[in-house]
């Protein structure tokens, strides 16, 4: 008898799905034999199992002439309890969702990543001022200035707790130089991650330290490779800059870089210098001052649907010096010089003093980042160019001044609406199109 009720007891136990279950059948057993006498106990042992599509329910009417309850094992309040946490998990969602649209409805964009911040460095204010005058938000106040020592001294002078931060600062040489405007950024990072912030963003319009992206001979540093480690380390989240001096120095990092294109804006201006001379894409040529820059250059003609000319530099003699070649016809057209940075400005001022000696009907310069340190602004105006096209990734007021063949193109809309979409959570490939943003229509 004894070693029926544990057979049996065995058999339903093997029933259950889960190790308390089975422990349950057991005691339900063990408690039948010690409550009868060994003679009174039955010796049929009477159930019911029943398994529909995986689960199952198990109601014991009797073991050893002993009535249990018949309670499913696989139902009851283990359902309703499981029934309850799935409708408080989807109330709580529901509370969440309309709690996130609230808050996107307070500043008119949806909210993915907390409210926006934007501050700056002291590197180029205006720029940032402008960014935020077409966002049509404030500039958020901090405190970036030195102690007695000369060490940068940074206080974010408003909470930034759980909100997607950006930091305006072009790590150029413009203002104290580029080494301040780093460490600025750095410092500017750390404080912001240390706020809480739930993101941090480095807008970085100029990106300085990217000439040396690659090691040419032994023993020299790859300082494109040390900035982004040095972002990443301060605290940056991601990066959005404007024409990097090669576009690999984005596989350097482990977080996005978001390279932007200036390209666009400067092709909008020629299309507007062309329709007020009257001449079309036939009397023009797009210009490479140098092999490196073909491909900026080619993509600009493709743009303008012009021909396409590049200057070759070679040294024939070992002693000898460089020697420029021209490979394209220029005779009687309007040429377009087309580089990434223009520095100490002699590279274009080459090209355009070679080109009008060639034939060429007027020469005008297109530049992204206009660095123009001294005797910049002296060469271009003592040069055949017309006038000289930059973007003010880095200030140019000042340059302005000593040479009126500058024209300044406006890059604040290109980076607004950039960090519009970043914020929003939108792509950025809109932004790529041949139609440059001239103004951001979305507002916080």
């Amino acid at each position: 008898m004894l070693n029926l009720l544990g057979r049996a007891s065995l058999h339903l136990a093997r029933a259950a799905s889960s190790v308390g279950q089975a422990a349950l059948l057991r005691a339900a057993a063990a408690g039948s034999r010690a409550a009868q006498p060994v003679g009174s106990r039955s010796s049929g042992v009477s159930g019911a199992f029943s398994c529909r599509h995986g689960a199952a329910a198990v109601g014991v009417a009797s073991v050893a002439g002993v009535l249990l309850p018949r309670t499913p094992l696989f139902g009851g309040a283990h359902s309703d309890c499981q029934g309850k946490g799935r409708d408080q998990r989807q109330r709580l969602s529901e509370e969440s969702t309309k709690k996130e649209t609230s808050q996107s409805n307070e500043n008119g964009w949806p909210v993915s990543h907390g409210p926006l911040r934007i501050f700056a460095g002291n590197a180029h204010v205006a720029l940032a001022q402008e960014i935020c005058s077409g966002l049509q938000v404030e500039l958020s106040k901090a405190t970036v200035d030195r102690f007695a020592c000369g060490e940068v001294n940074v206080v974010i002078n408003e909470s930034v707790r759980d909100c997607d931060v950006f930091v305006i600062q072009p790590t150029c040489s413009s203002g104290l130089g580029p080494q301040e405007n780093l460490m600025e950024l750095l410092v500017m990072l750390d404080a912001i991650n240390r706020g809480a912030a739930n993101r941090i963003t480095a807008v970085i319009p100029s990106f300085g330290y990217a000439r040396q992206n690659a090691k040419e001979q032994s023993r020299q540093p790859i300082t494109a490779k040390l900035v982004t480690d040095l972002l990443q380390v301060a605290g940056a989240d991601r990066v959005l800059t404007i024409e990097l001096h090669s576009p690999q120095i984005q596989g350097f990092a482990s977080y996005p870089i978001d390279n932007m294109y200036a390209l666009p804006l400067l092709v909008r201006e020629i299309k507007a210098i062309m329709k007020a001379k009257g001449i079309t894409s036939k009397d023009i040529v797009v210009v490479s001052p140098d092999v490196g820059g073909t491909k900026r250059a080619a993509a600009f003609a493709k743009k303008l649907d012009a021909p396409l000319a590049i200057f070759s530099r070679q040294r024939r003699r070992p002693t000898g010096p460089k020697e420029v070649d021209l490979v394209g016809d220029v005779d009687g057209k309007m040429c377009i010089i087309v580089d990434g940075i223009c520095d100490s400005a002699q590279t274009v001022v080459v090209a355009a003093n070679s080109l009008k000696a060639k034939g060429a009907s007027a020469v005008i310069g297109a530049v992204v980042h206009g660095i123009l340190t001294d005797p910049a602004c002296e060469r271009i105006m003592k040069s055949e160019m017309e006038v000289l096209l930059c973007t003010d990734t880095v200030p140019l007021d000042g340059k302005v001044a000593m040479c009126p063949k500058i024209k300044i193109i406006h890059i604040a809309p290109v980076l607004a609406a950039a960090i519009k979409n970043i914020h929003t959570s939108k792509s950025l490939s809109i932004l790529f199109d041949d139609e440059a943003p001239e103004e951001t229509t979305a507002h916080v």
